[in-house]
């Protein structure tokens, strides 16, 4: 199961459908909406996180 703490590097694979936030936490909306069994794609250009963290995940992840 993911929990709000799991982050995930870019180009692993999807664990849960749903919304990915960055893990900067300094206020830019960096976001990415990710299907289960695909891969997270790059940060942003500019970003300074590390990993996708889930923000809200789908029903049937």
């Amino acid at each position: 199961m993911v929990t709000p703490d799991d982050g995930f590097r870019p180009g692993q694979v999807v664990p849960a459908s749903g919304i990915y936030r960055c893990d900067t936490g300094c206020g830019h909306s960096y976001a990415s909406t990710d299907v289960r069994g695909h891969r997270f794609p790059p940060l942003p250009d500019g970003c300074r996180g590390g990993r996708w963290v889930p923000e809200r995940l789908t029903q049937r992840s």
